[in-house]
């Protein structure tokens, strides 16, 4: 029973990460990009407690690994890419902004396929999407302070630092 109720709190911990993935892309799109990127913040909290809720209650899943896939690549992969491409990227950049914002999606994409087939425990295989993302929202909330040309590399390196070999002892 006790495990039941630390799975469902999980899970709704996890649709609370993508509520809040959803939320910072309609504030972008009104161009309310602090709030978007406080948004994506708050997604890395919700994201750091639904693995947590689901430890201590010793509740993981198969369907709470996916699903938490699912809204990470939504929160720190769709979401902070919209955002940056609304404020910074779209105007500087334009053509080369879409694909270094794609590049961060499909790379989101495919590090998150890969933690879920790879199953190590010890370590990261590539930095963590939820990571990236939070990045991301910091650029935006920095972004007055610093050249354009800055955040594009960056984010162009946070996509191959995602799917690169790089090995991270996890905390």
């Amino acid at each position: 029973m006790l495990d039941s109720i630390g799975r469902l709190f999980a899970n709704v911990v996890t649709i609370l990460n993508i509520i809040c993935g959803t939320l910072a892309i309609i504030y972008t799109f009104v161009h309310d990009y602090q709030m978007a990127a406080a948004l994506i913040i708050l997604a890395v909290i919700m994201d750091a407690l639904d693995g947590r809720i689901a430890r201590r209650f010793d509740s993981s899943s198969d369907l709470g690994k996916e699903l938490d896939s699912l809204c990470d690549l939504v929160s720190f992969g769709v979401s902070p890419a919209i955002l940056i491409f609304a404020q910074v990227l779209q105007s500087n950049f334009r053509l080369l902004g879409i694909l270094v914002i794609l590049l961060y999606v499909v790379c989101g994409a495919l590090r998150l396929a890969r933690f879920n087939v790879i199953n190590i425990h010890e370590y990261f295989l590539g930095i963590p999407i939820t990571f990236a993302g939070l990045t991301v929202a910091v650029l935006s909330l920095l972004s007055k302070l610093l050249n354009p040309t800055i955040i594009i590399i960056i984010v162009f390196s946070l996509s191959l630092l995602m799917i690169s070999n790089l090995k991270i002892r996890k905390i």
